[in-house]
C-alpha cells in the first residue's frame, strides 16, 4: 500500500513522491492472532472537511503536517515544481510543505476528506518510484 507525499525541498520547491507503507505482523489485541500493522505516528487532531466542486486556493503552504484521506469526490493539487496530481476516493496524501513556495488546490467534484494533523516526526516509510 502506498500514499503520496507533498513536501518542500531545501530550496523551498514543493514536490510529490510515492511512499510505500510497510506492514509487520504484530499483536493488536491479546484475544486475537497478530495482524499487519504499520508504524504509528502521533496525531494532534482529527476531523472532516466538506468542500463543494469549484472551490480552489491560490499558492499556500500547509498550516501543519496533515494527512488527507479522500472519502468522496475529487481534488487536484499542484506542487510548486509544476506537477499536478488528482486525488479521488481512497486516495491518501501526506502534506508536509509547511515552508517554501507551497501548493495550490482545486476541488473537481463535491468532496468529503478526512484530515489528521500529525504531531510527531515525519513518518518513516520508504520512497518508491511511481507505478
Amino acid at each position: 500500500m502506498e500514499y503520496i507525499r507533498l513536501f518542500a525541498d531545501d530550496g523551498g520547491e514543493s514536490h510529490f513522491e510515492h511512499v510505500e507503507i510497510e506492514f509487520a505482523d504484530r499483536e493488536y489485541t491479546s484475544s486475537a492472532p497478530p495482524l499487519g500493522l504499520s508504524s504509528m505516528t502521533p496525531a494532534a487532531e482529527f476531523g472532516f472537511m466538506k468542500v463543494p466542486a469549484g472551490w480552489e486556493s491560490d499558492w499556500h503552504t500547509s498550516a501543519a503536517r496533515n494527512f488527507f484521506a479522500v472519502v468522496s469526490g475529487e481534488w487536484s493539487v499542484t506542487a510548486s515544481d509544476g506537477e499536478t496530481r488528482q486525488f479521488g476516493p481512497q486516495s491518501l496524501l501526506l502534506v508536509e510543505d509547511i515552508t517554501g513556495k507551497g501548493h495550490k488546490s482545486q476541488v473537481v467534484s463535491d468532496s468529503i476528506v478526512a484530515i489528521i494533523e500529525l504531531s510527531g516526526p515525519t513518518i518513516a516509510m520508504k520512497s518508491v518510484p511511481p507505478a
